[in-house]
């Protein structure tokens, strides 16, 4: 037997460790090392031989990615060690100069997976349970249920000029805002990163003629009328429909419904009772982020014990993924290279009816994504008066997106997952409002193999 030494030197509350040498049955508890802060350690004895290890950090199961690495065939991830009888002393874990490294950790690899040796074959009955316990959930709650207590709303007011509601989108971070009308008293409609794709690229194919002063003035309920003429080819003045919204009262599975149905981002949330008429009736924005952060805060154990919820993604027909990996939809994956043009992208987004393209390199291995939100970038300083979309590369405009949000290299802007993560750890990733997608990677290459949102996710469940 040979005492060998296990170290975690990138910190956490609770840190312990699991591997093949137990059959990934038994934790062990590692204890901080005095004199060096973030770093965990325990000793293990063990016979000869080679083994797998990962290490559970607060709950996610993480890599030392300075450490030798090996991938299985279900593409997990783990730290490996080879034991010789001449490893008398404890051994220490020799560098690795090949790093595995996703987009969204500092230091080490977040693997989101838990081990698994043996996969448990998705059953039907797996998935009914788990879509009828998660559709009474959402059915017994109401958007009120899920209101702050204080929090803020952005209107753009619909004789604001474009150009203006757009900076102030910037500004503010939104990608998505309620247009309100004074003279209605209500809200009439949505502006939208969408929006500000169409008309920038309407002005480079010179279908709207615009002089730079004349934009100056261009009103947010001018270019409703103009996107309504160019979609409709009515009448000025032609019937409309109905903005799409949900009341105070409305159930958190109707209002994920209505988003997932209409093919929306988000939609406004109507008071359902006013005595005093000249209250704004609008009370918040709902979206599929909020929907999942409100369900996980209150019930993450009940969710995460669910069947389904326990298989993983490449088991589960959800999400895009590319052909060769034998998991396609029939829906095409969008991908584009570094050096493609802004225009490629601004086409897809458009028309390929996606929010986010992975952009990769020309080995194909992932560099970061590309959204709709990301569009907005360009209003400011109204960058896009001076560009060329079809001459501005995807590495030049990730680079402006990257300036004007004061992103390192794409750091916490692109979430990965691989094959093998379970559907829990990605709905948990997904609970954060901050993370609206992950992008399936091949866990040593890199390589693009789908992606997942959460609208994938509760389209299924909510099937």
């Amino acid at each position: 037997m040979v005492l060998a030494t296990f170290s975690w030197p990138y910190g956490g509350r609770q840190v312990f460790i699991t591997g093949s040498f137990t059959s990934w049955t038994r934790h062990y508890a590692m204890t901080p090392v005095d004199g060096s802060p973030g770093t965990f350690q325990t000793l293990i004895d063990l016979p000869p031989g080679g083994y797998q290890y990962r290490f559970l950090v607060d709950g996610i199961w993480r890599c030392d990615e300075r450490q030798p690495c090996v991938s299985d065939v279900y593409g997990v991830v783990s730290n490996w060690l080879y034991i010789t009888e001449a490893d008398a002393a404890p051994p220490t874990l020799q560098y690795e100069p090949y790093i595995i490294r996703t987009m969204d950790m500092d230091e080490g690899t977040a693997l989101y997976t838990a081990p698994s040796p043996v996969q448990a074959q998705l059953s039907e009955t797996d998935i009914q349970v788990s879509r009828s316990w998660i559709s009474r959930l959402l059915s017994s709650y109401t958007v009120y249920d899920t209101l702050p207590m204080s929090s803020k709303v952005v209107i753009i007011d619909a004789q604001m000029p474009v150009k203006k509601a757009f900076q102030i989108m910037y500004e503010e971070g939104l990608f998505v805002v309620p247009i309100w009308d004074d003279l209605r008293a209500t809200v009439i409609g949505m502006l939208t990163a969408s929006d500000f794709i169409l008309i920038l690229r309407g002005l480079q194919e010179n279908v709207l003629v615009l002089a730079e002063e004349e934009l100056d003035n261009y009103t947010v309920s001018a270019w409703k009328e103009v996107k309504f003429q160019q979609s409709s080819n009515g009448p000025v003045g032609m019937h409309r429909r109905p903005v799409i919204h949900a009341s105070d009262q409305d159930s958190l599975k109707d209002v994920a419904l209505k988003i997932v149905q209409n093919e929306i981002s988000s939609l406004p949330v109507f008071k359902s009772s006013l005595q005093d008429t000249s209250c704004m009736p609008l009370l918040t924005l709902a979206c599929l982020p909020g929907v999942l952060k409100y369900i996980f805060t209150h019930y993450r154990d009940a969710i995460t014990s669910l069947p389904l919820l326990q298989h993983p993604i490449c088991s589960i027909p959800m999400g895009t993924w590319l052909p060769e990996t034998g998991r396609g939809n029939g829906q095409q994956l969008a991908i584009l290279g570094n050096n493609s043009p802004l225009s490629s992208a601004l086409q897809l987004l458009l028309e390929g009816r996606v929010s986010s393209i992975p952009i990769v390199d020309d080995s194909g291995s992932l560099i970061d994504t590309y959204s709709r939100s990301d569009i907005l970038a360009l209003a400011n300083g109204d960058m896009y008066a001076h560009i060329q979309p079809h001459q501005m590369t995807m590495h030049q405009a990730l680079q402006q997106v990257y300036q004007a949000n004061s992103y390192i290299n794409g750091r916490s802007r692109c979430h990965t997952c691989f094959r093998s993560t379970t559907l829990r750890e990605v709905m948990e990733q997904l609970s954060d409002p901050a993370v609206r997608r992950l992008v399936i990677i091949d866990a040593i290459s890199k390589h693009v193999e789908g992606i997942i949102s959460l609208r994938d996710v509760l389209e299924f469940l909510l099937q």
